[in-house]
């Protein structure tokens, strides 16, 4: 059985910071979408037999390069509190008061890890959360040589790209390289139009809520955290089998669709439709915020179908039907509507009302396919393995998370929260692997 004991607790501070300095910076309206849900990254090295450094060394490492990298991103130094105008809202305060950052040591090798269940991941101490930090670290060392670094951010410093850039910068620095990314903190860029104007569908889309309607959210059935491997020839089976007339879908499409149909298996007689989610970055779509915008930029595609429908139709039907869901909302009209819709409901916090669980089953999908996995090397090696996951314990959905394998094989790693039956059903044939140290050519 998996025992970690903590070693070492350090804040770590960025290193050029000037107190006379000290901002505070409101959220945008996108940023009040987010749920203040914490998100949590994982990867996984091995020992690098060529490289001398040992845990100590890795550790002080990280925080050097954690503290230079915090000159560039100021926000994930500071502390979240109420806002001053509204106790509904908060807002960050660029203080210095520092990251967390975690030194510990588990008593198994690498290869005797269960990566199939998350929950025991989890529950084994290789996150901790402290409120008080909105960015959290763990380096945990393994009997083998190797490690697990672990990265907690609350959802108000970002959403996945921004999260996605300040990892990449970190590496970067670590192995004294430039930084590609000069980060864009300016939250003023997503204003609400004067007056604001949207589309009376937002209305039905998204709600106003508060924060003890997040942390009670109702939860019919338990939810698992689950992770899965799918095979690149999977992946390219299924885009052909949603491909018909010459109507070319992507493989997320196709897997969404796949999903869709497989979802319908899981749900109780009761229901008479079901939905699915995309979650959608506006970046490239919004034309106020450039690509390297630091915050969340994020709106969500829902699709609705019988369940009949969803029993009987073609993947390549399922898949036309999502297309229209998504295009949708990837565009710069829908994100300004979504802006000035959230805008006319402030003060407050806002939420996906599928996410609060007031539409009956659901699930939405993530897809993760530009964040970083293999690239993430901090001096002691490229990851064999990069998910998310969340410690969250209430929510009124079902996500799944895809990221590319850190192997680049054309192969993903898709982590789950979801209801045991859907497990069940998605686990009924040879697409969702339940993933294992062979997936990750981990030797025994």
């Amino acid at each position: 059985m998996l025992d970690v004991s903590f070693t070492g607790e350090f804040i770590v501070k960025a290193s050029r910071h000037q107190p006379e300095n000290i901002q505070s910076v409101s959220l945008s309206n996108l940023d009040l979408l987010s749920g203040r849900f914490p998100v949590t990254y994982f990867y996984f090295y091995t020992k690098q037999p060529q490289l001398s450094s040992t845990f100590d060394s890795i550790v002080k490492s990280l925080k050097t390069s954690l503290a230079e990298t915090l000159n560039l991103f100021h926000p994930f130094a500071g502390q979240i509190v109420p806002n001053e105008t509204s106790q509904e809202e908060p807002m960050i305060v660029c203080n210095n008061h520092g990251a967390l950052l975690v030194e510990a040591r588990a008593n198994l090798d690498l290869k005797s890890l269960d990566f199939y269940n998350l929950d025991a991941l989890l529950q084994a101490k290789l996150v901790r959360v402290n409120q008080d930090f909105p960015l959290q670290v763990q380096a945990t060392d393994f009997e083998c040589g190797g490690r697990c670094v672990t990265f907690t951010f609350d959802h108000a410093l970002g959403d996945a790209s921004s999260f996605g850039k300040f990892l990449t910068s970190w590496s970067e620095i670590s192995r004294n390289q430039p930084v590609s990314c000069l980060p864009d903190h300016r939250r003023y860029l997503l204003r609400a139009r004067s007056p604001p104007h949207y589309h009376p569908l937002l209305d039905k889309t998204f709600i106003k809520c508060s924060e003890e309607d997040i942390k009670n959210i109702p939860t019919p059935k338990p939810l698992i955290k689950r992770l899965y491997h799918i095979d690149a020839s999977s992946i390219n089976a299924l885009q052909a089998l949603a491909t018909v007339n010459g109507e070319r879908r992507t493989k997320i499409e196709a897997f969404s669709a796949y999903v869709w149909k497989k979802m319908v298996d899981s749900i109780e007689s009761g229901y008479k439709t079901c939905k699915m989610g995309w979650l959608v970055d506006g970046r490239g779509r919004l034309e106020t915020v450039t690509s390297s915008y630091i915050g969340n930029v994020l709106s969500i595609a829902v699709g609705e179908d019988t369940v009949e429908n969803l029993k009987q139709n073609h993947v390549s039907e399922i898949a036309n039907i999502l297309h229209k869901s998504i295009t949708e909302v990837t565009n710069d009209t829908h994100f300004t509507d979504l802006i000035d819709w959230i805008e006319s409901h402030r003060p407050g916090l806002m939420l996906a009302r599928v996410v609060l669980g007031q539409e009956g089953p659901a699930l939405v999908l993530s897809s993760g396919r530009r964040f970083p996995v293999a690239e993430l090397d901090f001096g002691f090696g490229a990851p064999f393995l990069g998910t998310v996951c969340s410690t969250i314990e209430k929510i009124g959905v079902g996500y799944l998370n895809q990221r590319p394998s850190a192997c680049n094989d054309g192969s993903w790693s898709v982590s789950a929260i979801v209801w045991p039956e859907l497990a069940a059903a998605l686990e009924s044939d040879s697409v969702f692997q339940p993933m294992s140290a062979k997936h990750l050519q981990l030797h025994t």
